[in-house]
């Protein structure tokens, strides 16, 4: 008989600590990581992420948007993603984030609105000296004071829902910059038309030109478009208040811009300066005639057909 010899294995309670260490995770600031939450504090709460001691998350990590209590945005035993925000503390506790992720994704979503170039809507909460700030997506965004396309002063804007088109989306640099001029034109423009005649009324003189409201938009009417007559200034043929006949020239929906004349309304170069009340009163006629020049222009030009001249001398073909 073989004797054989048993070796007794140890396993002691570090050996096994030991061994679990070998299969624990690794997480690190950035990973977007699945946690399950077991305990709510009155200013945080306790998430399993499958770590050896439970992460950590505190109530302003919770929500991109101001909350009052965790109660709003986690419940116990929900499972939901967690940004990792940062590496462990001393006692060996990570921290976690979902704004973080909300902020993310929130400007993913702006950055495809604005290739979309889509209209968004949005209340106005706070105003500044140098416009107004509204939240998109979540995000605070900003509309200067040049791009708020209304008669209110700006401290009545608050709480107004505005229709808004994006500037700048720029997330390296934090900037949410949009326009409610550019969505008023844009929607003002898809009912207007270039060579239409529309009654506007001057908001404003500038030595360049004339600021024009019409229907809630402002046009330009450029004082090198008043007439066909040389102007100095244009508070030589209108005042602030002026109600006027002009007619669109151009319609530009990238910039938001609306370009005006009356100079192509003239019956005779000059009558803007000399005698407005013909020009109003024949702006339609003009228009129409301006309207059929412009299709004229962009008509192509047919060839002229080629002139086959037959030469009687010639001897008639004949076969070989």
């Amino acid at each position: 008989m073989v004797n054989q010899e048993v070796t007794e294995i140890g396993f002691t309670h570090e050996d096994f600590a030991a061994l679990l260490d070998q299969y624990d995770y690794h997480f690190n600031p950035g990973d977007i990581v699945a946690g399950t939450v077991f305990s709510i504090e009155p200013r945080g709460a306790l998430i399993d992420i499958g770590a050896k001691t439970a992460a950590y998350i505190p109530i302003q990590e919770m929500s991109i948007n101001r909350i009052e209590n965790p109660e709003e945005v986690l419940q116990s035993n929900e499972t939901r993603e967690f940004f990792i925000l940062t590496d462990e503390n001393e006692d060996g506790q990570l921290t976690l984030s979902i704004r973080r992720i909300e902020y993310m994704r929130a400007w993913e979503r702006v950055r495809q609105l604005q290739a979309e170039d889509a209209t968004v809507r949005s209340a106005v909460f706070a105003t500044n000296r140098g416009g107004a700030l509204v939240r998109i997506e979540g995000l605070r965004g900003f509309i200067p004071g040049s791009h708020i396309s209304t008669r209110k002063p700006k401290e009545e804007l608050v709480g107004e829902e505005l229709p808004l088109k994006f500037l700048e989306v720029d997330e390296d640099r934090n900037r949410l910059v949009l326009s409610h001029r550019r969505a008023l034109v844009e929607r003002k423009m898809n009912r207007l038309e270039v060579g239409e005649v529309v009654i506007g009324t001057v908001r404003g003189l500038k030595p360049y030109g004339a600021f024009i409201d019409i229907g809630g938009v402002s046009g330009l009417l450029h004082i090198s478009e008043i007439s066909h007559d040389h102007i100095d200034t244009p508070h030589s043929v209108f005042n602030v208040n002026d109600e006027v006949k002009v007619m669109i020239i151009d319609l530009d929906a990238e910039r938001g811009r609306i370009s005006l004349s009356t100079k192509q309304l003239e019956p005779e170069p000059g009558d803007m300066v000399k005698n407005p009340d013909v020009v109003y009163e024949k702006a339609e006629e003009m228009a129409a005639k301006y309207r059929e020049r412009m299709l004229q222009q962009s008509q192509p030009q047919s060839a002229p057909a080629e002139e086959i001249v037959i030469d009687e001398e010639l001897p008639p073909a004949t076969e070989e």
